[in-house]
């Protein structure tokens, strides 16, 4: 069983490994142009992420309220950044 200090270092770790990942992505792949904005967007919506998972971990009690409700954060998470990268919903906040 985790403590709730790893379970937040985990929570907090994976955006950090994701911004790492973009960043190595930017310097070594062709066709990868993210510009500063890119960057601390996804940076804004991937540890936004993790904060609200984090408050909703230290603030339900139940298990399976714990899963459900983290598992919508992250269907928001994935609906907004494919909105802003693709426009799929045709909003104006995604360039459209």
């Amino acid at each position: 069983m985790l403590t709730k200090k790893q379970t937040t270092l985990a929570i907090f770790a994976v955006p950090a490994l994701l911004m790492v990942a973009a960043f190595l992505g930017n310097l070594f792949v062709e066709g990868w142009n993210w510009s500063r904005f890119d960057f601390i967007l996804a940076a804004i919506l991937l540890f936004g992420t993790a904060g609200l998972i984090s408050l909703e971990r230290a603030i339900v009690k139940n298990n399976n309220y714990k899963i459900l409700i983290s598992l919508l954060i992250v269907v928001i998470l994935i609906l907004v950044w494919m909105e802003l990268a693709v426009g799929l919903f045709g909003t104006p906040f995604a360039g459209s």
